[in-house]
């Protein structure tokens, strides 16, 4: 088992939780993490086991030694911290959202072409075990073509402007946190929308602070309402209505509720192992280096394109714009 070098690029909350997920595999070592504050970076390495510590993104690329950057910086640095990566010859796993906009996910894909270098964006969700069941479940049939999805992702976030939630200099709002989750289920599962309604209210900063989107297709059979916001809490389910029955995930996607004919349920329980869920799309990083991908053929360069081209036409419907970047 061939074994790769880690290296992660932003010490934050998201990246402690991918950090400890790297630990559950064999062939991942800690080698290098890094910040604009040394002294983060070395707390940071000395807590998860990394080898080396830098207070210098472009240092630590430098390193010969890194086979993998993960980017776990705020999403308006996304772009840039990806380019530099690549061009110094790393695969990169960049946090969600890709990049800010269309064009700036289309010059990372393009990026890792002309270098050919392995990039994918970070949706751990796609690959964890619980949700490809829900897609199995899917693909079989059984209870015949999705007709509805329901998704929620909300939480409640007192408003502080210089926040990374409400500050639009680091990409604030709820569509590009945690709207991005629902907006992603039902492109997974329903496709490409013919159809896009959004309504938000906005934050005295500019950024989405509660939005709602329906997606309509096929001339309005199907149909998915979607939610996210931080002014209020909610359960956070997925719910996918079929012809013939019903699935219900939570936030956590640790349980699927499987309804038939709305007679006999089944509660299928899920073992999603260890940790917080990371560690698959760690694990299916390697596998793809493995086999010399640039892109993976679960979570392709072309959905993420996808995604963000879905993501920018809600931003333009609810006049959601980010300095420097649109």
């Amino acid at each position: 088992m061939k074994k790769y070098n880690w290296a992660i690029l932003g010490c934050g909350k998201i990246a402690e939780k991918f950090s400890s997920d790297l630990n559950l595999l064999e062939n991942a070592t800690l080698y290098a993490a890094a910040s604009r504050n040394f002294n983060k970076a070395k707390e940071f390495a000395e807590k998860f086991g990394f080898v080396k510590a830098y207070g210098n993104y472009e240092e630590m690329l430098q390193d010969e030694k890194v086979d993998i950057v993960y980017i776990a910086t705020p999403h308006t640095f996304h772009e840039k911290h990806t380019l530099i990566s690549l061009l110094n010859k790393k695969a990169v796993l960049c946090e969600k959202p890709f990049a800010i906009n269309t064009k700036e996910v289309t010059k990372m894909i393009t990026a890792s072409k002309e270098n050919n270098i392995f990039l994918m964006e970070a949706f751990w969700t796609r690959f964890i075990p619980s949700f490809q069941k829900v897609l199995e479940i899917i693909k079989s049939n059984e209870l015949g073509d999705v007709r509805k999805i329901q998704s929620d992702f909300m939480f409640h976030a007192p408003f502080d402007a210089k926040s990374r939630l409400y500050n639009m200099e680091l990409g604030g709002g709820s569509l590009l946190d945690i709207g991005i989750y629902p907006v992603f289920v039902a492109l997974m599962t329903l496709g490409v929308p013919q159809k896009i309604n959004a309504k938000a209210n906005l934050s005295s900063t500019g950024s989405d602070e509660d939005l709602e989107v329906v997606f309509e297709y096929e001339n309005g059979s199907k149909k998915a309402y979607l939610k996210s916001g931080f002014t209020c809490d909610s359960f956070n389910d997925t719910i996918f209505h079929f012809k013939e029955g019903v699935i219900k995930i939570s936030r956590e996607l640790n349980d699927t509720i499987f309804v038939k004919n709305n007679k006999k349920t089944e509660k299928i329980k899920i073992d999603d192992g260890l940790g917080f869920g990371y560690q698959f799309e760690a694990a299916h990083v390697m596998e793809c280096l493995d086999k010399q991908l640039i892109e993976s053929p679960i979570l392709p360069h072309s959905f993420s394109l996808q995604l963000m081209k879905i993501l920018d036409e809600i931003r333009d419907k609810i006049g959601v714009v980010y300095p420097n970047h649109d």
